[in-house]
């Protein structure tokens, strides 16, 4: 199943590269970086979590493009139906999914942490930050993978509405623990913990209801 996993991956990839889907999340989340910038006075610096909390959201927007994007490829091109019948389960896929999603969105924060640096004059890359990233990362892409599969059109609506209070748990863990961290303090690891309990919830929960949400589509 690993190789079929990972043939889907390299397609997703190959796909997303031709037609430049990290462009949007990436410019989308500059956007946001920039103008929050412009909220600060002359001479004034941001605070570690006002810097967190900007981060977190410019992610967590290009966390929800990808996951759209990552099943539009395959209804636009008529692949769900032929995936469905290959010898791949419905949670290789879902696997496959949230793999593609975890990788567009370490590319997007490559390009967010020093837009950070440069806008908001806070270094965002500090020693235990990776870590915590990755944790919270892999659960905004679990999460990504399964409601993207809801679908397209009238349901994104329904589907901004339902990701978001999803999301707050790990949103809430990524800016108190990385403001933790930036300002040098004790106790990340409780916020770390947080994002590895609900990694492990919405990691569960994708394996259990992943197949009734390709087969409802």
């Amino acid at each position: 199943m690993l190789r079929a996993v990972w043939a889907v991956v390299a397609k997703d990839m190959r796909l997303v590269a031709h037609r430049g889907g990290v462009a949007q999340p990436v410019l989308l989340g500059l956007l946001l970086v920039f103008g929050f910038s412009l909220s600060a006075g002359p001479g004034d610096r941001f605070t570690p979590q006002d810097a967190m909390a900007i981060f977190w959201l410019a992610s967590v927007f290009a966390s929800i493009l990808h996951s759209g994007a990552l099943f539009r490829l395959e209804e636009e091109n008529g692949v769900l139906t032929a995936l469905q019948l290959a010898p791949l389960a419905p949670q290789g896929l879902w696997l496959a999914k949230a793999i593609t999603g975890l990788v567009l969105l370490l590319l997007c924060q490559a390009v967010f942490v020093p837009a950070a640096a440069v806008f908001l004059g806070t270094g965002l890359f500090h020693e235990g930050f990776v870590s915590l990233l990755v944790a919270v990362d892999v659960g905004l892409a679990a999460l990504g993978a399964l409601l993207g599969a809801l679908g397209q059109g009238a349901r994104d609506t329904m589907l901004t509405i339902i990701v978001f209070p999803l999301q707050m748990p790990l949103l809430l863990a990524g800016v108190r623990g990385g403001a933790i961290i930036l300002g040098g303090e004790a106790g990340v690891g409780d916020w770390l913990r947080l994002a590895l309990a609900f990694d492990a919830v919405f990691v569960g929960v994708a394996v259990v209801l992943f197949p009734f949400v390709l087969r409802g589509r």
